[in-house]
């Protein structure tokens, strides 16, 4: 089993090696060797996917062997395909190679004549959507590119966590030590993997998957609901139970770092950020004492009859953006609203509970925020009408 582990922790070189300009030496018959050992590591995988003790030996040798703990288990079964899209990227790769790689792809070793070459077809997938998403857009809306990402990431922690999950069965005898070491599992990985993306880029995937999460448990409970009735509600259930566990990895992300925190709060617009925080009750106090703490460093100029920031190295936001970030809370849903104005009302009161304009930056923000509601408000009976 050692020589096995051994062969194993070689994996992150072999992709590594697939991504180099070492290629340009290879021939056909190191091209066949690699490839080799690339449906060597899928054998593994489905060898001892389904045996506990040997998937964590493996899956973590596997980890150790690299910085970042991006490569589990479940990456051996899908090394042929990992490797062949590296190779096929690596414009170093010699001509011949090449085409011995595509015919490998299209009929591997031992498939029949009439066999489908799902290699290939996943690989010609994945760079056609690849290229489809980078395409410029001319319509407003969410960048198909980041809901990509986002979806790939769920679907990632998701994996990560049923890999997690065979791993401490055989370790844990309670069910809640299982949950526990799962989460530890899928949170190192997901802190690896958003640590290799620019940090806007890493907000805006975090962002969209909290919103797909909330925008696809209510298209599933439809569909289980409205359909022909095959769906259970246990079956719904248990589907909500663990899109709010990967949401609570999402948020222990962001929230455990205040910094990482603020600086997600200034990079995501403020109507996604209200959207966030009255979908996700662990947001929304976080959030507004954010807001609270930008509030308190502005200071009131009688010469420009304006707040402005009493210190630019402190104050993140200027009255306009803090307003507009309010307004944003106040027109969400009752229950987000009412928290906001409540919020607002504290901070007034304890600010000397003045009522007129310029004395507390709290005060004048309930006037604009009452002010918004009843436009808002307005425009909405005169649409009716």
């Amino acid at each position: 089993m050692e020589a096995v582990l051994g062969q194993v922790e070689q994996l992150p070189a072999l992709l590594a090696v697939s991504r180099s300009a070492l290629v340009r030496d290879w021939d056909s018959l190191t091209l066949d060797r690699a490839l080799e050992w690339a449906r060597y590591f899928q054998h593994l995988y489905d060898r001892f996917r389904a045996r506990p003790q040997l998937r964590e030996a493996l899956g973590r040798r596997l980890r150790r062997s690299q910085p970042c703990p991006l490569l589990g288990f479940p990456a051996l079964g899908r090394c042929p395909q990992l490797l062949g899209l590296a190779l096929l990227e690596n414009r170093a790769l010699p001509p011949a190679a090449c085409r011995r790689l595509l015919r490998s792809l299209l009929q591997p070793p031992g498939a029949g004549p009439a066999s489908d070459p799902r290699g290939l077809g996943l690989l010609a997938r994945r760079k056609a959507a690849a290229r489809l998403l980078a395409l410029p857009r001319r319509v407003p809306g969410p960048e198909p590119q980041l809901q990509a990402e986002a979806r790939l990431l769920l679907s990632r922690l998701r994996q990560e966590g049923q890999e997690a999950a065979g791993q401490l069965r055989w370790q844990c005898g309670a069910q809640e030590g299982q949950q526990a070491g799962e989460a530890a599992g899928q949170l190192r990985w997901l802190c690896g993997a958003l640590e290799l993306l620019p940090q806007p880029r890493a907000f805006g995937v975090v962002a969209a998957a909290l919103a797909v999460l909330k925008h696809g448990r209510g298209a599933e409970q439809a569909r289980d609901w409205d359909g022909d009735g095959s769906s259970s509600p246990g079956g719904y259930q248990e589907s909500a139970a663990g899109e709010d566990c990967t949401a609570g990895l999402l948020l222990s992300w962001l929230l455990g770092n205040q910094e990482r925190f603020s600086a997600f709060c200034l990079c995501i617009p403020c109507s996604h950020l209200a959207f966030l925080a009255d979908h996700y009750s662990q947001l929304c106090r976080p959030y507004l004492d954010l807001l609270t703490g930008w509030g308190g460093h502005l200071h009131y100029d009688p010469l420009q009859g304006r707040w402005v920031k009493s210190c630019l190295d402190k104050a993140e936001l200027s009255w306009e953006e803090l307003r507009e970030r309010f307004i944003c809370l106040c027109q969400g849903s009752t229950p987000l609203k009412e928290q906001t104005q409540a919020t607002l009302e504290l901070l007034r009161t304890q600010d000397g509970d003045f009522r007129v304009r310029g004395l507390s930056v709290w005060t004048d923000l309930l006037i604009e925020v009452g002010s918004s509601c009843v436009d808002t408000k307005a425009t909405r009976k005169y649409k009716i009408k």
